[in-house]
């Protein structure tokens, strides 16, 4: 019997993955369900097992079957790991998505030398790697560790932040549909190091699929004891943007409604019920196996700068190529626009691209050679974020952009602090009066005054980062905010 996989990752899902599955059955084919391996523009990719190894095709449909079990189908890719996309990559976090079963475990070799290590030991380990919070703040994780395990108390709680909500990522869902337990392995790693009995992965009820995969992937560890001593639980919030916050997804694992917490205290010292709780987001969690079992000095030997090992960058958008490309810190922008993403779908020439999310900066052309790592992007006045890239091209309104940018954070405002709730809706007002060409000049300058207030004054990263996009828009791209009069007396 053949054996063909087909992948379950949403992104194939969305263009028809499902039928493709059930066609390679109808034919007498045993079907692997697997997890996307990341070229979004070729799914559904499917892989034939042949003597040779594995082939693939894509985009498949249901009527490409026959030829494709006949071996002469066009949309033949040979072998899918010596492709140019694939190859070019260093893929350390993801190198199992899209090739394995993601609910058949592994053997835990990570963890089992963890406990060999012992909590000091896996520590060091994470210290010597330079691993940094892949969420966005891109924290020291031995450093947020050690403050857990040295602080005092009996009780201590893990939790994984998977409430990725910026625009254009998509890391955290592929991996968690593609191989859930290497995030479980990573948990119990991190529980060991820092002393928690207790953790939680905090998901979002966007995320159906890889809810459905993590808590049969959950179901499976603790019937099968991988992961003995520590109770790990999944959680579903409702969709709040500002959950993504630490403070606020804690609030809301405490049953209340999704608030910002004032710092101090820190998490660390007093987090989940009052308790000393690390939270790492899900890219952070998955990069401690391979960081324990290759050592931290093999991670640190990747990467730019301070932003050691890989970066599971997300691209999406108006772009020829989209998908996850795994790669050592250091690309520079232009690199990954043009040579890995391909320029723009629309073939237009790319204008823009938004860096870290929707409160992340626009960067014009003529900083692509930026190189990719988390100071080069902040003294641009950008953020590297949780890794996505969106591209635009020259149709673009720079204006529309900046209004939406403080629209996303009125509507997504919590309502603790007065400058990311009432700030943001004054500046979408704001730049409504540019576009109207109602005294530009000044509502101009009273844009950037207002961003003033929110970045120094918000009380998270919220209010704080809009800015960016508002900013960068205006800074980058003032043709745009200067035509406004001119468009509206043409409409």
């Amino acid at each position: 019997m053949t054996r063909v996989f087909v992948p379950k990752d949403s992104a194939a899902l969305a263009v028809g993955a499902e039928a493709v599955a059930r066609a390679f059955a109808a034919s007498g084919c045993e079907v692997v369900r697997t997890g996307s391996r990341g070229l979004f523009w070729l799914e559904p990719l499917v892989e034939v097992e042949t003597p040779q190894g594995r082939r693939a095709f894509g985009p498949a449909a249901p009527a490409d079957v026959s030829a494709i079990l006949a071996g002469d189908s066009p949309l033949a890719l040979g072998d899918i790991e010596a492709h140019p996309w694939l190859a070019g990559q260093t893929r350390l976090t993801f190198a199992r998505c899209g090739v394995v079963d993601p609910l058949a475990p592994p053997a835990f070799e990570a963890l089992a030398r963890a406990r060999d290590l012992g909590a000091d030991g896996v520590i060091a380990a994470i210290q010597a790697s330079g691993l940094r919070g892949r969420g966005g703040a891109g924290f020291p994780v031995g450093v947020k560790w050690k403050t857990v395990r040295d602080a005092p108390g009996a009780l201590k709680y893990l939790v994984c932040n998977a409430d990725e909500g910026d625009s254009g990522t998509f890391a955290d869902r592929m991996l968690m549909e593609g191989n859930p337990f290497l995030l479980i392995e990573g948990m119990a790693i991190a529980a060991l190091a820092v002393g928690a009995a207790r953790g939680f992965i905090y998901s979002r009820s966007e995320y159906p699929h890889a809810n459905a995969t993590m808590a049969a992937a959950l179901a499976v560890a603790r019937a099968q004891g991988l992961i003995p001593g520590f109770d790990l639980q999944l959680r579903i919030g409702a969709g709040a943007y500002v959950c993504g916050e630490e403070t606020a997804l804690l609030e809301s694992l405490e049953g209340k409604r999704g608030q910002v917490r004032p710092k101090p205290p820190l998490p660390a010292h007093s987090g989940l019920f009052g308790r000393p709780t690390a939270i790492n987001n899900v890219l952070s969690l998955a990069a401690v196996p391979w960081i324990i079992l290759n050592g931290g000095q093999a991670y640190d030997a990747l990467g730019h700068g301070r932003s050691r090992g890989t970066k599971p960058i997300q691209l999406a958008g108006n772009v020829k190529r989209p998908g996850l490309y795994e790669t050592p810190f250091g690309l520079t922008l232009r690199q990954i626009v043009e040579e890995i993403g391909g320029g723009t779908a629309s073939g237009r020439p790319v204008r823009a691209v938004q860096c870290g999310g929707p409160l992340g900066a626009y960067f014009p052309p003529a900083l692509f050679d930026t190189p990719y790592d988390y100071e080069a992007f902040a003294a641009q006045g950008g953020l590297i974020g949780h890794g996505g890239i969106v591209v635009f091209d020259d149709t673009v309104d720079m204006a529309a952009q900046a209004r939406f940018a403080l629209e996303f954070c009125g509507i997504e405002s919590c309502g603790k602090c007065t400058p990311c709730r009432l700030g943001s809706k004054r500046g979408v007002e704001t730049i409504d009066r540019i576009t109207a060409g109602i005294d530009a000049e000044a509502n101009l300058a009273l844009v950037e005054d207002l961003c003033e207030t929110l970045k120094f004054g918000s009380l998270c990263a919220l209010g704080g980062f809009t800015p960016y996009p508002v900013m960068s828009a205006i800074r980058h791209f003032p043709d745009d905010f200067a035509r406004a009069p001119a468009r509206a007396a043409a409409e």
